[in-house]
């Protein structure tokens, strides 16, 4: 007789097409980028494959290894990665998730590309760090049109060459940002690292910076004291002449999460960098790599929370408890319907500003405007919302959702990053305020969009003349930030859904987040909600 039948146990997640979300396809096509879908669909199925879900495990459980000298004792400062970060990192450069709309030069291209990122992402997220600062990267290095012509065209190829050489006799390169210093955090004007001109066009800087991910990179955009002021800098791991730069590892962070990417302290000890910009206008310059990454963000945060519902929604369908499976259960639907709600409205406006950002690049104003103001709030928002939608999805699980194999623990230690990266929520909360403050036409822009869902609820209606009505009192306004932010967030997301979401999802989005009724736990949806029409359009698919 057997005293170990395994029975009422849920099969893994695995072989589906992670592209196949409903939210993600319709916003790819409404925002100008269909023409990326049937490479988006391949993209989905390997990161839905049980291949790529391995690596991903592999490289989370086996962290980055610090090497600061060789056998010999000659400092090297190398960082050793699980092979599978290589092969990850090898999907994500090949697909132009790095920097493809660089290349490409095509309308919707950067919609195309957020949305490879939130399908990649779906399987580790600490290999996009580096991803995601190359994408970035581009724009800022701009301000250097020399380093631009010679270096842009290999942060935008489609090839992996790992590997510490000469940038330019590489085949393809990955970037990198180091701006936080110990004594300032995001408070970046009091960096002490000086650059010092050493006369033949380069500077040399020292200093040491307090969290600088992913220092295998190629290159880094860094920020130093310059004689003009805080500036921008290139700054290269191997110099021209094939040297190391004086780039000293101290040691890796052991992080929360985030484990299979390298985040470390290093020192600049003489190191060699080149101008970018103008002395003085390093913040400026590098703003612009900041408000790349912010959107990647507000987009890694709505892919984990996709991760959260398919796993949720996956388990309740094949676990059964007190006679029924788990997804019948009425608390059980509200649970996940309520999840499943917070993560299509990360989804659709991700995407919104993802097709702002590519209006924006070709010269819109008005989408510029909308995107500077847009971005704020919903970094702060969704960013803000995804450790708590993890750990709600965690739950589903019950205790197996606790268990490291089921592979909950690492979505939830993930998910406060994107909040604390390029700004945590407070830094997220105060930039909203000053894009009003500096940029008015921002707010006019910002409304035009969210009425253009005029009339379709009057809960909505209201939530947007309660928030008109918040913005009218500038009294104590720097306290009240995140309350006047979340509002404008939810009033965003409400006007997309009602426009282009599911009906009852828009139904169920207005009667929780903006009537006023709303619990503080997911799974407090009103009754009247139609939970089997917003489950079926959750569900994973083949």
């Amino acid at each position: 007789m057997t005293t170990h039948e395994v029975t009422n146990q849920v099969p893994p997640l695995r072989d589906h097409d992670v592209a196949a979300y409903a939210p993600l396809l319709e916003g790819l096509e409404r925002e100008g980028a269909g023409w990326a879908e049937p490479e988006l669909r391949e993209l989905g199925k390997l990161a839905g494959g049980e291949q790529a879900q391995e690596w991903a495990r592999l490289v989370e459980r086996n962290h980055p290894i610090l090497h600061t000298h060789d056998r010999y004792g000659h400092r090297i400062d190398e960082v050793e990665f699980h092979p599978h970060w290589h092969d990850l990192m090898k999907v994500a450069v090949e697909h132009g998730v790095h920097a493809a709309p660089w290349r490409e030069n095509r309308a919707g291209a950067h919609v195309a590309r957020a949305a490879k990122l939130f399908v990649w992402g779906q399987t580790d997220a600490g290999h996009l760090c580096p991803i995601s600062m190359t994408y970035a990267a581009v724009p800022a290095l701009r301000a250097n049109a020399e380093l631009a012509n010679t270096y842009e065209p290999l942060l935008s190829s489609p090839v992996y060459d790992y590997g510490l050489r000469v940038p330019s006799g590489k085949k393809g390169l990955i970037a990198g940002m180091s701006m936080t210093e110990k004594q300032g955090g995001s408070d970046v004007r009091v960096n002490t690292t000086t650059a010092k001109p050493a006369g033949d066009g380069s500077y040399v800087l020292t200093g040491h910076k307090w969290f600088t991910s992913a220092p295998m990179s190629d290159l880094f955009l860094t920020l130093a004291q310059a004689p003009g002021g805080l500036s921008c800098f290139f700054v290269p791991r191997v110099l021209p002449d094939g040297t190391r730069n004086a780039i000293r590892l101290q040691r890796l962070k052991d992080k929360l999460g985030n484990r299979s990417n390298a985040s470390s302290e290093i020192e600049y000890e003489g190191a060699h960098g080149w101008l970018v910009g103008e002395e003085g206008r390093g913040v400026p310059t590098i703003i612009q790599m900041v408000n790349l990454t912010r959107l990647d963000c507000a987009i890694s945060s709505a892919a984990g929370m996709r991760i959260g519902v398919a796993q949720a929604q996956h388990h309740a369908t094949h676990r059964s408890a007190f006679g029924a499976k788990l997804i019948d259960q009425p608390l059980m639907r509200n649970v996940l319907a309520d999840l499943a709600v917070e993560a299509e409205a990360a989804t659709v406006v991700g995407m919104r500003l993802a097709g702002a950002t590519d209006r924006a690049m070709a010269g819109d104003e008005s989408e510029a405007m909308f995107r500077r103001l847009g971005l704020a709030v919903s970094k702060y928002w969704v960013c803000k919302r995804a450790p708590a939608h993890a750990a709600e999805a965690l739950e589903c699980l019950g205790g197996n959702g606790y268990v490291e194999e089921s592979g909950m623990p690492r979505l939830y230690r993930e998910s406060p990053l994107p909040s604390i990266w390029e700004g945590s929520g407070n830094v997220a909360a105060l930039d909203s305020l000053r894009a009003m403050a500096k940029q008015p036409e921002s707010v006019e822009a910002f409304f035009g969009e969210v009425e253009l869902a005029s009339g379709a609820d009057p809960r909505l209606d209201e939530a947007v003349a309660k928030l008109r009505k918040q913005l009218s009192d500038f009294d104590d306004i720097e306290y009240r930030a995140r309350r006047v932010v979340e509002s404008m967030a939810l009033v965003l997301q409400g006007s997309l859904l009602h426009r282009h979401g599911h009906p009852a999802v828009a139904d169920a989005f207005c009667a929780s987040r903006l009537d006023g009724d709303w619990g503080i736990a997911f799974g407090t949806l009103p009754s009247g909600v139609d939970t089997e029409a917003i489950l079926a359009r959750s569900a994973t698919q083949g």
